[in-house]
């Protein structure tokens, strides 16, 4: 067995956690408890020796149909077989992030018989860590009718499947290989079910839950979310459905929002550009929260705000790129050696090493966040106006050393134009508040520093980020390279849409830095970023080049340009982080936040509905 394509996926959450789900019926990726913990599945990266649950028809598959119930992330597919026809309803009860007690998140997969007697089959391999462990898998006889009750354990780790049938229909769960089978016929009209439900291995098994009402509760849940949404553009179905994933990214507890659910998954196939990305990024969370708040939803906004005081809580010369979701600090990377590897993508990479790189840009991203954030009731002792002006005195104090960079390149830092014009947007953004005496409270405010500073960066980005030879800001100063990054200087205020400097940054970019179209980060031919050479174009920078081609008064090639790009959108509106044009096929890791960050934000620009700050 090998992992599906990656836009053959779709996502079930429940607020603490995130599984991916093939349209096959088989789940490839979980990790229990949380986004951040060791996979119990990990197929999407190895083999079904790794971790899988596949429910599915054992005879030959006619058809195959899929989608989400509107405005929700119940998952239903629909598998037709000479035999007959069923549904198989995937969904994970969202979980109460107040409640109090042990965690227990579940899986529940409801399979219907619509038409004729379909003989099924669930394929169940446990295995933690990754795929490394094997647990310990005991049973005990079900109650009430429902089948055995299967207890499997490792370490701390324990899961439990519970199944049952409707009208004497049995569900015989044996075990196969170190896996458990269960094989059974359903007739028409008849309902299966099973419940896979993670807790720790010190902690009481819940009681068996009502699946109907439990369906019933899935549904309101995300339906309530949803009906907050207050887009009304041309494009409702698909920002419904990216506002849909970015929460189904955020970790309730705590209110951090995850990059992606997913580890690894390979930017080009075979490539060594496999990173982790199930932690919280504070650019990537800046911007989601950006597009939330833009939709109506203030509560996600309250607890970021409190996510954010707690992680970079101290210093600001303490705060890093990205964090836990929980604010935490420490997360190395290493290489999960025994797993192949999505389609022999090495390595697999676990953690992720650019928590410890510098990036300025954030500084500027965070600072944007906090300027339009609500007042939370509970905020920290630290007041969010004087962290802001602390955060704000920092980048003065920083703006001029080299860094990392938004791509978080890892071929030696330098004066990248972004970086350098994030510092001003976090300049330009504590100035405003300051003359609007929202951090006016904070008693060191030194708003001469701040608009001299502001100016000073201004002027040298002007100068020294910008190519006559290329009529274009460029990556760096003093350099000739291209980046997509570039497109936001509009997005941030830097510039007026109609300077021509950014008109011709928006030219050559279109010209020299897209594939069939779409847009690249940059070149990585170069080498100049310490890796080997190749990725797909990036889909964030192409939804940026729409939202630039809308503010240049080209609003027809913003409007074909953004179509094209969620025509890219698999069956249920997932995109991932980038796209291969010549294999017409998904890259990265999936579903992509700043994918879907960049989309809703290119409908509401092309709706004419957000215009940058000047």
């Amino acid at each position: 067995m090998h992992a599906a394509r990656i836009e053959d996926y779709s996502l079930l959450a429940d607020g603490e956690t995130a599984a991916v789900l093939s349209r096959d019926g088989s789940i490839d990726w979980l990790c229990w408890p949380n986004f951040a913990s060791g996979a119990c599945f990990a197929a999407l990266l190895g083999t079904k020796d790794h971790g899988y649950w596949k429910i599915a028809p054992k005879a030959e598959i006619t058809s195959c149909s899929r989608s989400y119930r509107l405005g929700t992330l119940i998952v239903e597919t629909t598998f037709a077989t000479v035999e007959g026809v069923i549904m198989l309803i995937d969904f994970m009860p969202p979980v109460d992030p107040k409640r109090k007690g042990p965690a227990y998140s579940s899986i529940v997969r409801v399979v219907r018989a619509l038409r004729g007697t379909v003989d099924l089959k669930s394929d169940l391999t446990i295995r933690f860590d990754y795929g490394r462990t094997i647990p310990w898998v005991t049973c005990e006889p079900g109650h009430h009718g429902q089948s055995d009750i299967l207890h499997a354990i490792a370490g701390s780790d324990t899961v439990i499947l519970r199944s049952g049938a409707t009208n004497g229909v049995t569900l015989p769960n044996k075990g196969k290989d170190l896996s458990t089978v269960t094989e059974f016929s359903l007739p028409e009209g008849e309902t299966a079910w099973f419940i896979l439900t993670y807790l720790s291995a010190f902690a009481d098994a819940p009681p068996p839950i009502d699946v109907e009402r439990e369906l019933q509760r899935t549904e309101s849940f995300w339906k309530d979310w949803s009906s907050v949404n207050t887009y009304r553009g041309a494009y409702t179905a698909i920002v419904e459905r990216s506002l849909l994933t970015l929460k189904a990214l955020t970790y309730a507890r705590s209110g951090g929002i995850v990059a992606a659910p997913t580890a690894s998954l390979p930017e080009k196939i075979g490539g060594e550009r496999n990173w982790d990305y199930r932690f919280c990024w504070l650019r990537d969370t800046s911007f989601t929260l950006l597009v939330l708040l833009g939709a109506g939803y203030q509560e996600e906004a309250r607890a970021w705000r409190l996510w954010l005081l707690r992680a970079i809580a101290g210093s600001p010369s303490q705060i890093q790129t990205m964090y836990g979701i929980n604010g935490d600090r420490q997360i190395p990377e290493w290489n999960a050696s025994w797993l192949p590897g999505y389609e022999h993508s090495r390595p697999v990479n676990i953690g992720n090493g650019a928590v410890d790189q510098f990036q300025l840009d954030v500084f500027g991203e965070v600072a944007a966040a906090l300027s339009r954030m609500p007042q939370a009731e509970d905020d920290l002792r630290i007041p969010a106006g004087a962290l802001h002006a602390r955060l704000t005195d920092h980048v003065c104090d920083i703006w001029r050393e080299p860094d990392d960079g938004i791509w978080e390149t890892r071929g030696g830092r330098k004066h990248f134009t972004y970086s350098k014009v994030s510092a001003w947007a976090a300049l330009d953004r504590a100035i405003k508040l300051a003359e609007h005496a929202d951090i006016g409270d904070y008693p060191d405010v030194d708003l001469p520093r701040w608009r001299s500073l502001r100016d000073e960066i201004h002027a040298e980005v002007c100068e020294r980020a910008f190519s006559k030879k290329l009529n274009s800001f460029t990556q760096s100063y003093d350099s000739e390279e291209l980046d997509a990054s570039c497109l936001r200087l509009v997005m941030v205020g830097f510039l007026p849409p109609e300077d021509p400097r950014m008109i011709g940054t928006v030219e050559a970019i279109e010209k020299n830095l897209t594939s069939d179209g779409f847009v690249l980060r940059y070149r990585t031919e170069t080498g100049e970023d310490g890796l080997p050479a190749g990725e797909g174009a990036f889909l964030a920078c192409s939804f940026w080049l729409v939202s630039n081609l809308h503010l240049i008064g080209r609003k027809d090639d913003a409007k074909a340009l953004f179509e094209r790009l969620i025509a890219l959108a698999n069956d249920v509106g997932l995109l991932s982080e980038e796209y291969d044009p010549q294999a017409k096929r998904m890259l990265g890791n999936f579903p992509q936040a700043l994918s879907h960050i960049a989309l809703v934000h290119a409908a509401v620009t092309i709706a004419d509905q957000w215009k940058p700050q000047h």
